[in-house]
């Protein structure tokens, strides 16, 4: 007879930290990155320590959401999404918060050396990334359960993250930098958008007030399409308006991966199917960041 092996201490905890989703902690850097080299002021050793921290600040979230998710009740049997830790029992409440904790601290702690490199603006940035990570779902106003979710998502994965890691390269703020954040935190928005639009029915028993249950369905649909449309915007503006070449255009090529996704969105039957598309969703942003990030590189 055949017996079910539990899932190990490793597997669990790696599923935990919700590596499908990561693309949106590791794009803003790459395409800051990407804008740093084209400006001949990259500096790898601050670039990839900006990277350690946003993919621990992510992670701390997403173990942050896990518990809280659990304490205030929206994690339930009725979940489509993706297996949680502590709701299904594969974790204790208390270990979940501690490794929340852990994990924040350790970003600060390692940040500590942007700081030192960067100035105080960037221990402001970093402090606020932590303290909203937490307060996403946590405390008396949690941010992804008032309709408010998606702007945290915009500002600290997408001009936040890239901003202040094109910051710590350039030393100065600029346009190109702005610009650049606005693509990433449109695509980071829509890997939230598809969560929200899967869990819609769950989140309104539980009381959660995402832009979904505040508006409906369609909200959140128009929103997906828009938020792709902003990211596309930004790649002819810097060809246009930026002096860079038609190799900046080439996230183009990603334009029938688009509207494949975009009739996923529209015309879906089953909300569990919806989490395949949140990992396409990953997958796209992170091929635009890419494509992006070339088109930066040799444009």
């Amino acid at each position: 007879m055949n017996s079910i092996q539990s899932p190990s201490t490793f597997t669990i905890w790696f599923e935990a930290a919700r590596p499908k989703t990561l693309a949106a902690a590791f794009v803003p850097i790459m395409v800051a990155a990407g804008l740093a080299y084209a400006n001949d002021t990259l500096l790898y050793f601050p670039t990839f320590v900006a990277l350690i921290c946003a993919l621990l600040i992510q992670i701390g979230t997403n173990f942050a959401n896990d518990y809280y998710d659990f304490i205030k009740g929206s994690d339930t049997d009725e979940r489509v999404g993706f297996i949680r830790a502590t709701s299904k029992g594969l974790v204790t409440p208390k270990s979940m918060k501690n490794a929340a904790f852990l994990t924040m601290l350790a970003a600060f702690i390692i940040g500590l050396y942007l700081v030192w490199h960067g100035g105080l603006v960037i221990l402001a940035i970093g402090l606020l990334s932590i303290l909203f990570g937490i307060l996403y779902t946590a405390g008396p106003f949690p941010l992804g359960y008032n309709g408010l979710g998606d702007v945290f998502v915009f500002i600290f994965f997408g001009i936040a993250a890239v901003m202040g890691t094109y910051y710590v390269n350039a030393f100065e703020w600029t346009a190109q930098g702005f610009f650049a954040a606005l693509s990433v935190g449109a695509l980071c928005v829509n890997i939230l958008v598809v969560n929200n639009l899967r869990d819609i029915q769950t989140d309104v028993k539980s009381g959660k007030r995402t832009i979904g249950v505040l508006f409906g369905e369609k909200a959140l649909k128009l929103e997906y399409v828009f938020m792709l449309l902003l990211a596309y915007a930004i790649p002819p503006h810097f060809l246009v308006q930026e002096g860079y070449n038609y190799w900046i255009l080439l996230p183009f090529i990603l334009i029938p991966f688009a509207v494949k996704l975009c009739l996923t969105i529209f015309k879906h039957t089953e909300k569990a199917a919806l989490n395949a598309t949140l990992e396409s969703t990953a997958r796209f942003m992170f091929l635009f960041g890419l494509l992006f990030t070339i088109g930066l590189v040799i444009g």
